[in-house]
């Protein structure tokens, strides 16, 4: 059984996290995109996105990631970005996250953080390591996995994700897992699952059945729009609901595809484009950035402004089967 003890958990010289239980952001706060940082590629030295390496320059170091992955938090604050994304098995991402709110603890209360478990990151910062992440979906990994996180960020996620569940994932069934998650959720966090391969739908759909779950992180873009009618279910039974990999691990980028012509003819960013066409899915709550820099993130930030007429992705006909897809995801190097 999973001991809840983070109530009284304080951290010595960081805030305790406040906890916010919102559904949806309100379009009339000035202050608050739709559009989520997300720190996958910020916590470790390697991801999976098309020039990730060459993007953080040779910053591979902790060190180094650490004052990279402050200065993007720092520019997405500026820029209006409330929701940031982390995970255990994000390298540091989370320790980064939390020194940073260290660093500005009045600004928690304005933010809504979520984090992940189930994975562990096993790749100790090594460069080219032949397994990055294992995981487990456990009540014991559940059980190691959330004061680690209570520990990194200084306090409580508003939201806290099975990482990545899959058809063949035992954690929607699994009793005593279901009953710990409860217990975090009625102390104040928001439970829920991320998603991915080719059965996201399936899964989200499964997952609706299940009371304690009202979050969900799923990857949606032109070439892998599957997940949508389930994750408008999701929005509509009152579910927060976040997009990731919006611009396909970089793939909408650096393919040549009608996207990028588009993009390119009308003299908006690609990137841009990639994340407005995510933005304006009516169901999604926030749409991630995976910005690995300021640039990036100022950039990924521009999709607030892309006029509407160039954001209907039906007549782009990019879409890929899942299956094809996923397949191209896992054949992608980490750099």
């Amino acid at each position: 059984m999973l001991v809840i003890g983070w109530k009284a958990e304080v951290i010595e010289g960081v805030r305790p996290i406040h906890v916010k239980l919102a559904l949806h952001y309100d379009e009339s706060t000035d202050d608050m995109t739709q559009l989520g940082l997300g720190l996958a590629a910020l916590g470790r030295p390697e991801y999976l996105t098309v020039g990730h390496s060459t993007a953080v320059g040779g910053r591979f170091d902790p060190v180094a990631l650490e004052q990279l992955c402050h200065s993007v938090l720092d520019a997405a604050w500026d820029s209006g970005v409330r929701h940031l994304d982390v995970a255990r098995s994000y390298g540091l991402a989370e320790r980064f996250l939390g020194s940073w709110l260290s660093r500005w603890p009045d600004r928690r209360e304005d933010l809504v953080i979520g984090s992940k478990w189930g994975y562990a990151y096993v790749a100790d910062f090594q460069r080219g390591a032949a397994v990055h992440e294992v995981k487990e979906h456990s009540a014991a990994r559940l059980a190691d996995q959330w004061p680690q996180t209570l520990h990194e960020l200084g306090g409580v996620p508003d939201h806290y994700l099975i990482h990545s569940v899959t058809p063949d994932s035992p954690a929607l069934s699994d009793a005593a897992l279901l009953d710990d998650l409860r217990a975090l959720a009625e102390g104040g966090t928001r439970i829920g699952i991320s998603t991915s391969g080719p059965h996201q739908a399936d899964v989200v759909r499964a997952a609706l059945d299940i009371a304690v779950f009202s979050s969900v992180q799923s990857t949606w873009n032109p070439l892998e729009p599957s997940a949508g009618p389930a994750l408008a279910l999701a929005h509509e039974a009152g579910w927060f609901v976040v997009v990731k990999e919006a611009m396909a691990n970089g793939r909408l980028v650096a393919e040549e595809s009608e996207l990028t012509r588009r993009a390119d003819s009308e003299g908006v960013g690609r990137d841009a484009l990639a994340l407005s066409i995510a933005l304006s899915q009516p169901w999604a709550d926030v749409v991630l950035s995976g910005a690995a820099t300021v640039d990036q993130l100022e950039q990924n930030v521009a999709a607030l402004d892309i006029d509407r007429h160039l954001i209907d992705a039906g007549d782009l006909d990019l879409a890929e089967s899942p299956e094809i897809y996923w397949a191209n995801r896992t054949r992608l190097p980490w750099t």
